[in-house]
């Protein structure tokens, strides 16, 4: 009797196992798919803005640029 349990057990875990691998996939699939549109979306903003827009890349300023600073004593 404690073998049939056993493999009643082993049928019910296995399709656990088999349902949760397809569960993974089909997420793996949409988050995919997910970051695929919101790529091209930053692209098709970026273009608009001229790279202007809140995108990854950004650019390092130079500090302060043109003239001297003069400390007054």
């Amino acid at each position: 009797m404690g073998a049939v349990v056993s493999c009643i057990q082993s049928i019910f875990r296995t399709i656990g196992n088999c349902l949760m691998a397809i569960v993974n996939g089909i997420g793996a699939v949409l988050h995919a798919i997910i970051g695929a549109i919101v790529s091209l979306f930053d692209i098709i903003i970026s273009c608009l803005t001229c790279g202007r827009g809140g995108g990854r890349r950004r650019r390092a300023t130079g500090g302060h640029v043109g003239g001297t600073h003069r400390s007054h004593v």
